[in-house]
């Protein structure tokens, strides 16, 4: 199983960035699916995380400016990210937690957002 991420690069703030990471391999059911991000120097963080059945959950600092979104016929999950501010760069990485003989959690390999001021 892998995750395979995408959609990272270089935005002035205020701009808009769309993430996406799709799922590959051979699963039974892609459960929770998440992004989280990492800015220098300090630790990975929960940005944002949707249910199978697409309750979605967001860390406070992102509320009203990034949208997660899923489609679970092709086992992707999207972010999309408005409004963007310098505070929010940093590799952004999507786990998914995937159920094949067992339920384990998945990482992406991470992409990098960059936000100048």
């Amino acid at each position: 199983v892998q995750l395979q991420a995408s959609g990272g690069g270089l935005v002035q703030a205020g701009g808009s960035l769309r993430l996406s990471c799709a799922a590959s391999g051979s699963f039974f059911r892609i459960n929770a699916m998440s992004w989280y991000r990492q800015a220098p120097g300090k630790e990975r963080e929960l940005v944002a995380a949707i249910t199978r059945g697409e309750t979605t959950n967001y860390a406070d600092f992102v509320k009203g400016r990034f949208a997660i979104s899923r489609d679970n016929a092709k086992n992707t999950v999207s972010l999309q990210m408005n409004s963007l501010k310098p505070e929010d760069t940093g590799v952004y990485y999507c786990n998914a937690e995937i159920f094949t003989v067992r339920t384990r959690s998945y990482w992406g390999q991470g992409t990098l957002v960059t936000v100048s001021s």
